[in-house]
């Protein structure tokens, strides 16, 4: 039940003298405390909590400064707790009198639970909004990038890894059908005995085998009364789906996106400078302000410059708003991408990116070819006209294949074609589907607007940098992407609000100056 008197501000004379005296008009924490409305979010956090059911719970105010006090110093549940006990400037931002007990640290864990990552992302956007109305937020321009961030989990072998799964899923298994996983058990015992001898790759097949045996019954379980709020059978649910994941590996080794730890299924490989494990965290930044106006997180190896347009969306979703422009770096130079972008009925962004050179050629390009969609037919500089095509392999555009007798003779064959042409065909043409966004992508590039947006592109890279170095975004703190995401989300939470403070000090400054 949410009781709003509980953990209520009543500090005392004697209080307000104490902290006068040990936390000084210029302590961060002070200023955080003075220019943030931190009770606005007040109404946020109370859609989360029973009106009456339960016993009385601690102020959710308390516990998002909590949150943020453990995020801005990169402290434990049990370490910013401990820490609040004594640090006059930590009991200040928290209003919390001499007298007055803190929170058990497993109450942060519950409260992470209880608004999960949509709770958390409210959170984060109103904050933003806050910027927002403050007038620090324009619609100008955004910039993105991506960055990674390292799993926190020891990598196994492939071999370690399948008795891994298959273990836990015995375990989970057992309060549904205790008989078969005993006999399971057993087998599983004698398989190590059979094959103790052998080499790894014998080994490897023997657990797979056996692995594969167990998901033909495991599969058949027959749910409980109530599954959906059986916190077991969903963790079994879960077990079973990364086993099934995990054997399909096996299969398609070559295919990528690899689960590689049990601990922590949704983390993926990659690749930024080097091979790294872990995921993305994607930002928008509001290049007038330094706001990070959307956070996202993507598996290692996910769609980074897809997840420009589920950004852009987020944003002008949460605040109703319209931006302008957006700054991407080379991944965004991809056609699907660049035509949701800047779809005149859709997002109808202006998006600058860089643009990799044109092969240098003396013979003619595509764009010299003539394509009539509506008839499925290409023109050459020649006039010679086919409507011979099939689809390329990545379904992005045309292969047109021309006559070998229209080519042999034609006058235009030296501008055509470094040598003539062999075999039954003649010239073959691609004709992407993209064509014209990356026509139009090139020509920004040449423009005094491009010039001036990349110059402000690197402040993206310096916000990342605070991200990950300041405030410990760089290794996971939790396993799953959806908590990964609330790690992510606190700190860039705890970047903005900084920030904002700056803002709004600096503003006030001026103004006494004036």
């Amino acid at each position: 039940m949410l009781c709003p008197e509980y953990y209520r501000v009543n500090l005392c004379e004697f209080d307000r003298q104490v902290f006068q005296q040990f936390v000084s008009a210029e302590h961060p924490l002070r200023k955080m405390l003075a220019e943030i409305d931190w009770d606005a979010f007040y109404p946020l956090l109370a859609l989360y909590y029973s009106a009456d059911e339960g016993q009385p719970a601690i102020n959710p105010v308390l516990m998002l400064k909590l949150e943020y006090l453990k995020f801005r110093s990169n402290l434990s549940d049990c370490q910013v707790v401990a820490r609040a006990e004594t640090d006059m400037g930590f009991r200040w931002f928290l209003q919390l009198s001499s007298k007055q007990p803190l929170p058990h640290p497993s109450s942060l864990c519950i409260f992470r639970g209880r608004l999960g990552q949509q709770g958390f992302r409210q959170v984060f956007d109103k904050l933003v909004g806050m910027a927002r109305e403050q007038g620090f937020v324009k619609d100008r321009l955004r910039i993105k990038d991506a960055t990674h961030v390292i799993a926190n989990v020891a990598v196994p072998s492939t071999l370690a890894l399948v008795a891994q799964i298959r273990d836990k899923l015995l375990e989970s298994a057992a309060s549904f059908d205790s008989v078969r996983v005993e006999g399971e058990r057993v087998n599983s015992a004698l398989l190590r005995e059979r094959t103790e001898s052998l080499g790894n790759e014998e080994k490897l097949l023997a657990r797979v085998t056996h692995l594969r045996e167990m998901l033909a019954w495991l599969d058949e379980l027959a749910p409980p009364a109530e599954a959906e709020p059986n916190r077991g059978w969903q963790k079994f649910l879960a077990l079973r789906a990364t086993a099934h994941k995990i054997l399909a590996d096996q299969e398609k080794p070559g295919e990528g996106h690899r689960t590689f730890s049990v601990v922590d299924p949704d983390a993926r490989q990659g690749k930024h400078g080097d091979w790294f494990k872990g995921y993305l965290v994607d930002i928008l930044v509001d290049a007038n302000s330094e706001i990070i106006t959307q956070l996202n997180v993507l598996p290692a190896g996910g769609e980074e410059a897809a997840d420009a347009v589920e950004l852009l969306r987020r944003e002008e979703q949460a605040h109703g708003n319209d931006v302008e422009s957006l700054s991407i770096d080379g991944a965004g130079f991809r056609g699907p991408v660049l035509r949701e972008l800047e779809d005149p009925q859709g997002l109808n962004v202006n998006t600058y990116v860089p643009a990799p050179p044109e092969p240098e050629s003396k013979i003619f390009k595509p764009q010299d070819f003539q394509q009539d969609a509506e008839k499925g037919t290409l023109t050459c500089p020649a006039g010679e006209t086919s409507s011979s095509r099939h689809r390329n392999t990545e379904d992005t555009g045309w292969i047109y294949n021309f006559k070998h007798s229209a080519c042999v003779s034609c006058p235009l064959l030296s501008r055509c074609m470094t040598e003539p042409p062999k075999g039954r065909l003649g010239k073959t043409v691609r004709k992407n589907d993209y064509d014209e966004e990356y026509r139009r992508a090139r020509a920004k590039t040449q423009t005094q607007a491009y010039a001036q947006v990349r110059s402000e592109h690197p402040m993206v890279e310096r916000k990342l940098g605070e991200l990950m170095n300041r405030h410990g975004g760089r290794r996971t703190w939790f396993h799953g992407r959806a908590k990964v995401l609330i790690h992510q989300l606190m700190v860039g939470l705890v970047t903005n609000a900084k920030r904002l403070v700056r803002l709004l000090c600096a503003r006030a400054e001026a103004l006494a100056q004036a």
